[in-house]
């Protein structure tokens, strides 16, 4: 059994990932200034992981095999932009700092889709669909950019020949299993909104992930990380079809016109986002859908 410390044990893509790592067999140790980590957590700490002192004291603590950091201000404009910049590139940093110097053998930092800058109010033309992670990224806010910079920061340890093993991964539109039952989703909309009213969902894409789905996404990542041959890999990790009632081909020219041409390719329910890469290098693919998990 290893030791997995979480932050943002109490987040909704956290609350899941600490349910799902405690079920596969690890000791969890969550870690968030908010209430409502899971019981399935070994042991909880609030901590301000922007202070770099706090995050060396919560890993020299706990002395971690693995550090998952999802700990963040977790939705675009829900802050200042400074604020949303300044917290979350300084707990990107704060976190890899301290688990490199401690010496934990496995990291993970979470990112987000969203560095691929769909939204922008300029206008965004994809170079192709779906969207992988070659695809050049493109924030166009703060909380994208932070998140990008959080990408980098990870990498920039990962090149400094560490023997952490570290990698990033872009959870799309985690679903919480409540939300499947009628919950808000962090959108303030239901699912079913979601779904009856497209211009909704084309916010995001129309991207979504279970929220097991992600801690099962990392309780494999964290496996396969001593084995990946590039220290530093990032990852999309999303639902295997898209949080729609009409195909992308149809749906993404209508709210966003310069994508016609690269939506053509996605044929059937195929989402924007391509997890072809954890499918290849981590053997992981998504097991749940709105079709079959929607109440």
């Amino acid at each position: 059994m290893s030791r997995v410390l979480v932050t943002g044990s109490a987040g909704r893509l956290g609350r899941s990932v600490v349910t799902m790592l405690g079920a596969a067999g690890h000791e969890v140790i969550g870690v968030d200034q908010a209430p409502g980590t899971p019981r399935d957590a070994a042991a909880t700490l609030p901590a301000d992981l922007t202070d770099p002192g706090e995050a060396y004291s919560v890993i020299t603590r706990f002395r971690p095999d693995a550090v998952v950091h999802l700990a963040a201000i977790a939705v675009p404009f829900a802050r200042t932009d400074a604020t949303t910049f300044r917290v979350n590139t300084q707990l990107a940093f704060n976190v890899c700092a301290a688990a490199v110097a401690l010496g934990v053998p496995k990291l993970v930092v979470a990112s987000s889709p969203t560095v691929m800058g769909y939204g922008a109010p300029g206008g965004w033309t994809p170079a192709y669909l779906p969207l992988d992670e070659e695809h050049p990224p493109l924030p166009w806010n703060a909380y994208s950019l932070s998140k990008l910079v959080a990408e980098q920061t990870m990498q920039t340890f990962a090149r400094s020949g560490v023997e952490t093993r570290m990698a990033a991964v872009r959870p799309c539109f985690v679903i919480a299993p409540e939300e499947w039952e009628g919950a808000p989703t962090q959108s303030g909309h239901t699912l079913r909104e979601r779904l009856d009213r497209p211009e909704i969902g084309s916010v995001s894409l129309f991207n979504y992930l279970d929220a097991r789905d992600a801690g099962e996404f990392v309780d494999t990542l964290l496996t396969h990380l001593p084995r990946l041959e590039r220290n530093g890999e990032v990852f999309f990790a999303g639902a295997g079809d898209a949080l729609a009632r009409e195909p992308l081909a149809e749906l993404l020219p209508r709210f966003f016109p310069p994508t016609g041409e690269a939506a053509a390719a996605l044929t059937g329910t195929s989402p924007a986002f391509s997890a072809a890469k954890a499918e290849r290098l981590l053997g992981w693919t998504a097991k749940r859908s709105w079709r079959t998990e929607l109440s």
